[in-house]
């Protein structure tokens, strides 16, 4: 039976290994210092204390990056014996952390903590509530008293952030090992892919059925913290594809004047239930099908004023399932593995059974049994990868077309927006598990992010996945909404700016070459930055000089940093920094080795920056479980024309607009 816990609270734990389940709602940074009777940090801080610049220590292992979920494996009994107390740390991003997070504990979610055994059955849970301007918590510690572990309660916040708590702790020179932990996290920030904006509430029109009224179970993805390890134990019967958080039921008409918004999280997941067996219903209540079996795909199945969030909310539930079955899948894995290797350690610390026909039926027994609950988790996660392929056969067809691929019919249907989409696609993204399961990765409007290129592998193609994306947004903008510049000080970048140039679609005057023209754009840009900023500190953003451009502007710089010189490196910064608040967003096109003379100086550059690449590669991270997911941009097919056929459609319809 779980213990919840409150402050100050302690319960016994069964065993000496098991895993911490935080669930915090937005990015945090989990760390994990040992200490000794007095909960001290001893000596020197690399051997006790676990953080993401150093995630692995004996008997602990902590994630590398700030995540709103993680998971965190601990092995009590592989600890040094000077170790007497586990303390769990949780922190805020610093410098480092996403635009718009939370300045404060208060101002997120209540961070929820589970211990559990390794098979996933929770010991403890605790939720910590109360919180205000705290940006660190001591959460939970692990004592052991008499020989026998046991876990507190602790709940502890400082506001003075990460350096207090480890100070606090003990350990030494804190403010170092802190600035430490935040580089850490920045180095993974360009991998990380942001989760969506905060939601909306959209009321639904009648109440949710209940489990005699037909309502849906359960998705299979749902967060692996069941009490045995997700897949091993699940039922053979079918499972509704549709996620928990989805609703089948649309939402009521949009009011007048409401503007579209919200993200897959409109309404919070029910806690797991047991699920009660399927009851034969009528046809109408079956959507159609056989009794028990899961209903059909439908594009738009999830919350939203309009298809198009709908649409936008579905891929982002997709995404979160494809990443939590995986998860489950991967954690049956793991522990099938682990209970393997403890049941042949068993047989060989006996003498008995050591050797002999015994000794190796046994272990073919054991491994008889890895094997089978490795089957079963499989057999779990295929039926879910083949209920999420078909949902993706039938939305990616009816995605708009600032979601959908180049190769997709709709763009040759294209027309100028009225309005720009809650979104845009920058590619795909996969999982080798599914490797035939692509979903959009799209990004919210207006970027709240740079991106960056990076060149590193194919400069050409780095080139033009940046001109493809310039064009996608350019498409996705009224005429006159959204306006591109473009600096090549080499020149390199021409064939594959061409489109751009051909149909007026880049901004005018063109940059002077090499670093005269770096210098007149990048001071316009600053200087405009500047000016909108003064304007809305002061709320005098409506007395802006006539004539001024309020269009959302687009800066493609190649080969970085050639024809940069130190004022100019530090616009660019500034740019990334400041400019996505005042409409100037950046796109780079760069090889981080080129601006190696830089040093540490550039660092927070590539931080605040989106890293993409031009070639199949598995950096990205998703904000849920933090799997390395293969990302493959959205390029324009070889030897199609719809680029330059879009691009003509919005020079052409320029004068209609007076633009």
């Amino acid at each position: 039976m779980t213990a919840e816990l409150v402050r100050g609270q302690n319960h016994p734990l069964p065993g000496t290994r098991m895993e911490i389940r935080v669930s915090a709602g937005t990015p945090v940074v989990a760390a994990v210092t040992l200490g000794d009777e007095q909960g001290r940090v001893v000596g020197d801080s690399t051997q006790w204390l676990a953080h993401p610049g150093v995630p692995q220590l004996p008997g602990i292992e902590v994630p590398r990056q700030a995540a709103a979920e993680h998971r965190l494996a601990v092995d009590l009994g592989a600890m040094p014996p000077a170790v007497h107390r586990v303390h769990v740390l949780l922190a805020l991003p610093g410098a480092a952390g996403r635009p718009g997070a939370p300045a404060a504990f208060g101002a997120a979610p209540a961070p929820h903590l589970a211990v559990t055994t390794t098979e996933g059955a929770v010991i403890a849970a605790f939720t910590i509530t109360g919180l205000g301007a705290e940006t660190a918590l001591l959460a939970i510690e692990m004592y052991r008293r008499q020989g026998a572990w046991k876990v507190r309660a602790v709940g502890q916040g400082y506001e003075g952030g990460l350096p207090a708590l480890l100070l606090d702790q003990g350990v030494p020179d804190a403010a170092a090992v802190a600035a430490t932990i935040d580089e850490a996290v920045g180095r993974e920030l360009s991998r990380s892919v942001d989760l969506p904006p905060v939601p909306r509430t959209v009321p639904s029109p009648r109440p949710p059925a209940t489990a005699a009224q037909g309502a849906p179970q359960q998705s299979a993805p749902a967060a692996p913290s069941s009490s045995t390890p997700s897949g091993a134990t699940a039922s053979s019967g079918p499972v509704d594809y549709r996620h928990p958080r989805r609703r089948s039921t649309p939402p009521p008409a949009q009011p007048p004047g409401r503007t579209p918004s919200g993200s897959p999280y409109d309404t919070p997941a029910p806690p797991a239930q047991p699920q009660p067996q399927p009851q034969p219903q009528p046809a109408a209540a079956q959507g159609g099908g056989r009794p028990g079996t899961s209903h059909t795909p439908v594009a738009g199945d999830a919350t939203g004023w309009s298809m198009e969030e709908r649409l936008h909310n579905q891929v982002w539930g997709m995404f979160e399932d494809l990443s939590r079955t995986v998860a489950a899948y991967r954690s049956a894995v793991d522990f099938a593995e682990s209970r393997f290797e403890q049941e042949l350690d068993r047989l060989l610390a006996d003498p008995r059974t050591r050797g002999g026909p015994a000794a190796e039926a046994a272990r073919d027994q054991a491994q008889a049994r890895q094997f089978a609950l490795v089957d079963q988790a499989r057999a779990v996660l295929d039926r879910d990868l083949a209920q999420l392929t078909a949902e993706a056969e039938v939305v990616e067809p009816a995605l708009p077309a600032a979601f959908a691929g180049w190769e997709n019919p709709v763009w040759h249907a294209y027309r100028v927006p009225d309005q720009p989409p809650l979104a845009v696609r920058l590619g795909a993204l996969t999982l080798p598990e599914a490797p035939e399961l692509r979903i959009p990765l799209l990004t919210r409007l207006p970027l709240d992010r740079g991106l960056w290129i990076d060149s590193s592998e194919d400069r050409g193609l780095a080139m033009e996945t940046a001109v493809a994306i310039a064009a996608r947004l350019l498409a996705s903008y009224p005429v006159g909404g959204f306006a591109v510049h473009a600096l090549d000080p080499a020149g390199s970048g021409g064939k594959a700016l061409a489109p751009l140039s051909a149909t007026g679609a880049l901004a005018m005057p063109p940059p002077a070459a090499g670093a005269a023209g770096v210098g007149e754009v990048l001071n316009r840009l600053t200087e405009r930055v500047d000016l909108l900023q003064m304007a809305l500190r002061g709320g005098a953003a409506d007395s802006l000089p006539p004539g001024f451009d309020t269009a959302e502007q687009l800066l493609i710089v190649n080969e970085f940093p050639y024809g940069f010189d130190d004022r100019s490196v530090n616009q660019l910064r500034y740019l990334a920094d400041e400019g996505p608040r005042a409409g100037v967003h950046l796109l780079l096109v760069a090889d981080r080795e080129d601006a190696s003379a830089y040093g540490p100086v550039l660092d927070p550059l590539w931080r605040s920056l989106l890293r993409l690449t031009p070639l199949p590669s598995d950096h990205l991270a998703d904000p849920w479980v933090g799997h390395a997911w293969t990302f493959e941009p959205s390029l324009v097919p070889p030897g199609s024309q719809v680029l330059t056929q879009v691009l003509r459609q919005i020079a052409a319809a320029r004068p209609a607009y007076g633009a």
